[in-house]
């Protein structure tokens, strides 16, 4: 069996999100897959954070002889086990966690004490001492 690792496509238009898979050669692009490797995700803004991958299934697949598709192997060569960019992809994962921690929404839920209702009551106690 030929065995190759490549990108199966998911998402919807406009809007692609990849999976990076070992399947058989002869199998169509999204049919069924051998185990999944990694994502790919075109569309974050942080270019060396698009890509996470399994490096060490990915070495296991290599030594057994499956040969990765030309984008595939680019991303390899930078994000697998021994990648080249590695250390940019921590920080720029960093810097997209800081920010979608900042833009979460914030909910404050007001005190037991501070009921628009209680006020008036309180003021009208302090007023008759």
């Amino acid at each position: 069996m030929a065995v190759r690792i490549r990108m199966k496509k998911l998402g919807r238009r406009h809007r692609p999100f990849y999976r990076i898979c070992v399947t058989d050669a002869r199998r169509p692009r999204d049919g069924r897959m051998l185990e999944e490797l990694g994502t790919y995700d075109p569309l974050i803004p942080e270019t060396d954070a698009r890509a996470i991958l399994n490096g060490e299934r990915i070495a296991y697949w290599l030594s057994v002889g499956a040969q990765p598709s030309e984008k595939v192997g680019v991303l390899i060569k930078k994000y697998g086990a021994d990648g080249s960019h590695l250390e940019a992809q921590r920080q720029a994962l960093d810097r997209l966690a800081q920010s979608r921690r900042r833009t979460a929404p914030v909910v404050v839920a007001p005190a037991a004490g501070d009921t628009p209702a209680e006020e008036p009551a309180e003021t009208e106690g302090a007023a008759a001492e």
